[in-house]
């Protein structure tokens, strides 16, 4: 049903909106006209009324135009005051009504109550990290599938988690499988089915968190980020919690080529003020990104997750899971008794700098550290940073991604190994084998730009 109006009626506006609430069967459209400085007769219908003052002399003919005196800075009709009073009075009885009826409902429904509080109070159980790390997947895989896993035990352990994706479930593998979704006349569900539409997804994010009760999480490919960017933008300035799962992270997408291999996207999300970036390498990082992004709940949250299966690490006798909770780690320790290189990589990009390190090694002592999350490390304290990345030595970052940002983050002697161009169109061990993303490729670089360096 399309309604068409003169936006500056108010009974036509009126009218319009009682004629949509009137249909039953089908949307409707209210096209409501309109004339920008309505009222002005100097600048009515131009730009100039768009993004400047009216100016005194302009001000006082609008004032007459309306009938309202010219001499006040301020004036309200009384008979506007009197509609805002009545209403007042109206909405407070509403309230004390409302307020009976839920003082009752608490005191016969206790236990309801007690889940309400909690929903409200986004409780999170306080033994989540260690219920995480019992069940984890041990075998290689995509941490897009290691997520998948996570989510089937935060739903679970956290009633208030909803969410979906941008019609990408069977990808981003987001589906809380023992719940139902989201449907005409069916609420009860917690996936949602966004449509494919992010910018709409992470705005609707938004009006629940912002609601209260929910956290929610939504779901799509990393380069399509870019289109959710001003709802990103406005979670992270409202200091919201939404958390958004962002598979397909690098040019190890593959074959889809070029349009779907993110190459700027993390560096970008990075630089979001009040954004959390996690991109993690394994299961154990997995569950340790969706518990930081779970006690985040005044920011949003990117978790930036793979297509591709990432080889299996092998982690020292003494790993410590929660060592990931500081967003940097060492994940390989240094043979000798003092770090000459540092190798610092996130997410498929850490078994790189392992196999990297163990070619080094024969002269070199090198350290890995993952660093899933550049922003929770930089808020450790310095003498954590300066005993994870030693000042005296140098440091190599690779990151199959643009790697702008990473020079904020070390003062040592850097040398950056990334993507500066896009990426092809290929299976991702060919494109990792021509982009010099193996263990070989890095070390090769590292061993020509030590030599340079000396």
């Amino acid at each position: 049903q399309t309604v068409s109006i003169d936006g500056h009626n108010h009974d036509q506006i009126k009218a319009a909106i009682e004629e949509g609430q009137k249909e039953k069967e089908r949307p409707t459209i209210i096209i409501a006209k309109t004339h920008i400085g309505f009222g002005s007769p100097n600048k009515h219908d131009t730009a100039g009324v768009h993004g400047s003052p009216l100016g005194a002399d302009e001000l006082k003919l609008v004032k007459k135009n309306f009938g309202f005196p010219e001499d006040k800075d301020f004036y309200v009709p009384e008979e506007v005051k009197q509609l805002f009073a009545d209403r007042i009075k109206e909405v407070k009885a509403q309230y004390k009504e409302w307020e009976t009826k839920y003082s009752v409902w608490r005191k016969n429904n206790p236990e309801l109550a007690k889940t309400y509080d909690e929903f409200m109070e986004k409780k999170i159980p306080d033994n989540l990290e260690d219920e995480l790390l019992k069940n984890l997947p041990k075998d290689p895989n995509a941490t897009r599938s290691l997520s998948s896993a996570v989510i089937q035990q935060l739903a679970e352990l956290v009633p208030n988690l909803v969410g979906g994706s941008a019609d990408l479930s069977p990808s981003t593998n987001t589906i809380m499988k023992a719940f139902d979704s989201i449907a005409t006349g069916k609420f009860a569900g917690r996936n949602f089915h966004f449509g494919i539409r992010e910018h709409a997804m992470g705005s609707i994010m938004n009006g629940l968190s912002l609601y209260g009760g929910f956290i929610p999480f939504g779901a799509t490919f990393l380069v399509f980020s870019d289109y959710m960017r001003p709802p990103i933008r406005l979670a992270a300035i409202s200091d919201i919690q939404a958390i958004y799962v962002f598979t397909h992270d690098s040019i190890f997408v593959g074959e889809d080529g070029p349009t779907h291999e993110p190459i700027e996207q993390v560096p970008v999300l990075r630089a979001i003020p009040n954004m959390t970036v996690i991109r993690p390498c394994d299961s154990y990082e997995t569950a340790m990104g969706w518990a930081m992004a779970l006690r985040l709940n005044k920011a949003p949250v990117a978790l930036i997750l793979t297509r591709q299966k990432i080889d299996l690490i092998n982690h020292a006798s003494d790993f410590d899971p929660k060592a990931i909770l500081k967003g940097g780690y060492v994940i390989a320790k240094e043979k000798g008794a003092k770090v000459d290189l540092t190798i610092v990589a996130s997410g498929s990009e850490v078994p790189v700098a392992i196999a990297a390190k163990e070619i080094l090694e024969k002269n070199l002592s090198v350290r890995v550290v993952s660093m899933p999350s550049v922003e929770i490390y930089n808020k450790q304290p310095d003498e954590y940073k300066n005993k994870t990345v030693p000042a005296g030595a140098s440091v190599v970052v690779v990151e199959a991604t643009n790697t702008f940002g990473w020079g904020d983050v070390f003062r040592q002697p850097l040398l950056r190994l990334g993507m500066e161009r896009f990426g092809a169109s290929a299976p991702y061990k060919k494109l990792a084998e021509e982009f010099g993303f193996t263990g070989a490729s890095v070390a090769e670089k590292v061993s020509k730009w030590i030599n340079t360096t000396k």
